[in-house]
C-alpha cells in the first residue's frame, strides 16, 4: 500500500478514534439496550451490534493497511515526469478546463479533494509523463484528451 505521509496520519488517527472513542460509545449502546430486556425483537440492541461489527471490521482493515504502508517520499518527488505523489496540473483539451490532481496510492484516492489513485484510468495514462506532453485517456464514456501543464510537489 503506498501512502503519502498525510494519508497515513489520516488513517493512523481514524484508527486511534474507533479504537479509543467509537468502541466506547458502541460498547455503551449495546449495555443499554441490554437494560431493555429482551434482545430478541430490541432493535436498539441489534443496530448496536451491527455498528460494532463494522468498527471492528473497519479496524482490522486499517491495521492491515498501516501494517503493510509505504510511504510515499514527497521530498524526493521528481519535477520531470509524473509520479507518485505528483501535484499535476492539466488542460482538458476538450473543454479548455484547467484541472490540478495528486497522484496517490489506491487507499487515499479521494476525487473530491482531486487525489487520484495511480490505478486509476487518468492516474495510469499520466504516470511517466512530461510538462507538455498530451494524453488520451479511455474511460468508460469516452476518451479525456489532456495536457500536462506543470508538474509539482
Amino acid at each position: 500500500m503506498l501512502l503519502t505521509l498525510e494519508g497515513l496520519n489520516k488513517l493512523e488517527k481514524e484508527l486511534e478514534y474507533l479504537k479509543t472513542v467509537r468502541r466506547r460509545e458502541v460498547a455503551e449502546r449495546i449495555k443499554q439496550a441490554l437494560e431493555f430486556g429482551d434482545i430478541t425483537e430490541n432493535s436498539e440492541y441489534d443496530d448496536a451490534k451491527n455498528e460494532q461489527g463494522f468498527i471492528e471490521g473497519r479496524i482490522l482493515a486499517l491495521e492491515k493497511i498501516l501494517r503493510n504502508a509505504r510511504v510515499i517520499d514527497e521530498q524526493g518527488v521528481n519535477l520531470e515526469e509524473v509520479g507518485l505523489g505528483s501535484k499535476v496540473s492539466l488542460l482538458d483539451l476538450d473543454t479548455g478546463e484547467e484541472l490540478d490532481y495528486t497522484i496517490v496510492g489506491s487507499t487515499e484516492a479521494d476525487p473530491s479533494q482531486f487525489k487520484i489513485s495511480n490505478e486509476s484510468p487518468v492516474g495510469k495514462a499520466l504516470l511517466g509523463r512530461k510538462a507538455g506532453e498530451e494524453v488520451a485517456v479511455n474511460v468508460p464514456v469516452g476518451t479525456l484528451h489532456y495536457r500536462v501543464t506543470a508538474i509539482n510537489k
